[in-house]
């Protein structure tokens, strides 16, 4: 194929159309976002505004529906409250005069009542549409209403005292200003927050005027104050003039400010401020009270001059607050809609130079997309493949670098950059992959070879230092040493995709196939093994259950205490063979128990492998489990520790047809050849593993481990073959029913002819001295154990 040519006209309309229509989505899809978050945010702010123009209605429809009844109310009860005092002070009050003002406050109350649905009054159990009278100040206003009847009736028998009376209704009046201010002025707009001020200042303003009124009236015909009530009337002059001065004067709007001044300069008002002034200045203190001066008794006719305009100052400051709040709703309703169409406009206008600049960069990367198709699809491949044949490329097929300066080209000559970068690594791999593999295999021949000449040393050193007990001991050690290397070299194996050579051929015990594992292992003098059931394991899987059992056991005894014991037990179940393997060690999480139990149940690429270099022992029991078609799996034991149990197929057991003797190789067996990894070039020669003899005790191996003897422990290794010219003999094996009487004997197989033994009487005499030894050892720990 030739390098890349440079850019020409544009492919056919029907294939270039199905192309960019995909990219084209592409592009759109990445200015979606500032897209979809400028209507997000359009939608937030117009959601915010209407929210704030509905608060404003219902602000309004609240006003309307409360706000004149609860002015209303306020009026009638600052008129009944004066009219209270006056006949309570002895002032000529006519009976009519007080009935007419009780039924227009009862009137009154019986409007508030029906539009804020706050009960009938009685004080007993207000009750409101759906809420607690007794939460917020409107309900405080019906609870404080129902009493009204009982401070009449003490008004009219002058019970208790005319402060209670008075206190009552202005109690009553204060809650009436509270429920506005609550209800009406906390707005949410900051304009008519500071607009709703005025207004409940007025009212305030109001009822403190009102409270001047009742007090001149408690002072009755002979003018005479008490001194709470004088005090009373100089706190209410002070609090009306400074709300004047400070909260409301300087925040009405002119037409209103106009209008106050013109109440200002009225005679009425004027009288007002010259009482005020008189009362002061001039009253008498008397041993029950205060004299007031006789200028209070033009008081009367001004406050009824001067009071409606009062009141009308309030009713307009409210109606013009509703009527701001009406125009403050009509205005965020128009810029809602203001909002929603321009975000409209602003998102159309934007889809539309995305359209355009979509368009634009489709038609120059249209072809560059063609291109990099062939090239990853046909050109790359066939690169690769010749390669991995090892046959030589062709240069010219390959796209090359030309140095452009717009984007494109060098979006094109990054892809070349990486084209020639996937082609000298794949090319590197192949080159790297062939001489890994000759590496690794002549590294695993050596080492193996090795091995073998290691064991079959330390096998002659044993054969001929057997006398030496601390010799034979350090042989021993040695000898476990090389086993374990044996092992690590059978792991490389295993991870490298190929399989244990197996020299048996002949089914072998479970007992024997957990004392071979056992003896795999280092610190092999802690592993107790309780084989629970007759069962023999076919041959072919042998060695590779061994390795298995012996790195599991391996695991247990270095993650364990050194002076706890490992317990390998083995029965038959239902799915097979049920081997467990429980220690002491510290606990895990159940994080790690997961962990583990996913790297036995998967084999994981060797880049994880070089990760956990040091879990290797798992990775091994995985690809040997998932070879043998068995389950392992990590719990943690009863005891605290990790028990690991082994479920072996029904398919890899023998026949139970007997007591099937363990599985001897020949001496050829150790040269067997092991299986051939996939990936190394050439075999790797290994010491084949070879099964251990069974060891004499006095009891059965099956139902508990065997001791070793610390003069001959050599002999329960899987290392030494069974018959060997001029090794020491095997121990001598216990035969079935000797121990039983004549009638009890059942029939015999005729005993194969093992032919002449050709040990010496020396070789004889050490394995009976060994034999008695661990019969002592055996009878001492057992005798130990008696209570």
């Amino acid at each position: 194929m030739s390098a890349m040519a440079p850019e020409g006209p544009p492919s056919p309309p029907t294939a270039r159309r199905r192309r960019t229509v995909r990219l084209r989505t592409m592009l759109v899809c990445l200015a979606v976002v500032p897209t979809v978050a400028m209507g997000t945010q359009t939608a937030v702010t117009a959601q915010r505004l209407l929210a704030r123009s509905e608060h404003l209605r219902a602000d309004l429809e609240a006003g309307e529906r409360l706000g004149v009844p609860l002015v209303g109310l306020m009026n009638e009860l600052q008129a009944e409250r004066a009219v209270t005092a006056a006949r309570w002070a002895g002032s000529p009050v006519s009976d009519d005069a007080l009935r007419d003002q009780r039924s227009a406050t009862d009137r009154a109350a019986a409007e508030f009542r029906r539009l804020s649905g706050t009960g009938s009054g009685d004080g007993t159990q207000p009750s409101g549409q759906g809420q607690d009278p007794g939460e917020g100040r409107v309900g405080a206003v019906g609870v404080r209403l129902g009493l009204l009847a009982g401070y009449r009736k003490r008004a009219d028998a002058h019970t208790g005292s005319a402060e209670q009376v008075v206190g009552y209704y202005s109690g009553v009046i204060d809650d009436i200003i509270r429920a506005y201010q609550d209800e009406f002025s906390h707005s949410e707009d900051a304009e008519l927050a500071q607009e709703s001020r005025p207004a409940v200042s007025l009212f305030s303003a109001t009822e403190m005027v009102a409270r001047e009124d009742t007090a001149l009236a408690l002072a009755g015909p002979s003018r005479e104050l008490a001194a709470t009530g004088f005090s009373q009337f100089l706190d209410a002059v002070g609090t009306h003039r400074y709300l004047y001065t400070t909260w409301i004067v300087p925040y009405l709007p002119p037409a209103e400010r106009a209008a106050y001044d013109k109440l200002t300069v009225s005679d009425a008002w004027q009288t007002k401020l010259r009482i005020e002034n008189a009362v002061i200045a001039n009253h008498k203190d008397t041993a029950t009270g205060v004299k007031l001066p006789a200028d209070v008794a033009e008081w009367p006719a001004a406050y009824r001059t001067f009071s409606p305009q009062l009141a009308a100052l309030s009713t307009e400051r409210a109606r013009s607050l509703f009527s701001d709040a009406d125009a403050k709703a009509g205005e965020l309703e128009t810029e809602v809609f203001w909002l929603i169409g321009a975000g409209g406009a602003a998102l159309l206008l934007v889809s539309a130079v995305v359209v355009l600049i979509t368009r634009s960069v489709l038609r120059r990367l249209d072809r560059l997309h063609t291109r990099t198709v062939a090239i990853a699809e046909k050109t790359l491949p066939d690169v690769v493949a010749r390669l991995q044949r090892g046959e030589p490329v062709d240069e010219d097929a390959l796209p090359a670098v030309r140095g452009r300066q717009d984007e494109v080209g060098q979006i094109a000559d990054a892809f070349a950059r990486v084209v020639a970068a996937s082609v000298d690594g794949h090319r590197q791999l192949a080159a790297e992959r062939h001489g890994f593999g000759l590496f690794a295999s002549g590294i695993a021949s050596r080492t193996g070879n090795l091995v073998s000449r290691q064991l079959s040393l330390t096998e002659d050193l044993q054969d001929t230092f057997g006398h030496d007990e601390a010799l034979l001991a350090q042989l021993m050690r040695s000898d476990q040493l090389t086993v374990g290397m044996r092992r690590q070299i059978e792991n490389l194996l295993i991870l490298a995709g190929g399989e244990i050579p197996d020299p048996h051929t002949d089914p072998m015990r479970v007992a024997d196939l957990l004392r071979e594992a056992a003896a795999e292992v280092e610190d092999f003098r802690r592993i107790e093994r309780q084989a629970l059931d007759e069962a023999s394991v076919q041959p072919h899987a042998i060695s590779q259950i061994s390795h298995l059992l012996a790195e599991l056991l391996d695991n247990a005894t270095r993650f364990s205490p050194p002076r706890s014991k490992v317990v390998v037990r083995a029965e038959l179940v239902a799915d097979g063979l049920s081997v467990e393997i429980e220690d002491r060690g510290p606990r895990v999480s159940h994080a790690g128990y997961a962990a583990m139990n996913e790297r036995l149940h998967s084999a994981p690429p060797y880049s994880v492998l070089a990760e956990n270099a040091h879990r290797l022992g798992l990775f091994v029991v995985g690809h040997l489990a998932e070879q043998l078609q068995a389950r392992v799996t990590l719990r943690r034991s009863v005891y605290g520790g990790t028990a690991a149990v082994v479920i072996l197929p029904g398919a890899l057991l023998a026949s139970t047809g007997g007591d099937p003797e363990p599985a001897r190789p020949s001496p050829s067996s150790s040269s067997s050849r092991p299986p051939r990894p996939d990936h190394a070039p050439a075999p790797v020669s290994l010491p084949a593993r070879e099964p251990a003899p069974r060891a004499a005790a006095p009891t059965d191996p099956a139902d508990a481990p065997a001791p070793v003897p610390a003069a001959g422990p050599g002999r329960a290794l899987p290392t030494r073959p069974a018959a060997r010219a001029g090794a020491r003999p095997a121990l001598p094996e216990r035969v079935p029913q000797t121990h039983l009487t004549r009638q009890l004997r059942g029939p015999r197989a005729p005993e194969p002819d093992t032919g002449r033994d050709a040990a010496t009487p020396e070789e004889v005499a050490d394995a009976w001295a060994d034999y008695e030894e661990g019969t002592k050892k055996v009878e001492a720990e057992l005798g130990a154990d008696q209570p």
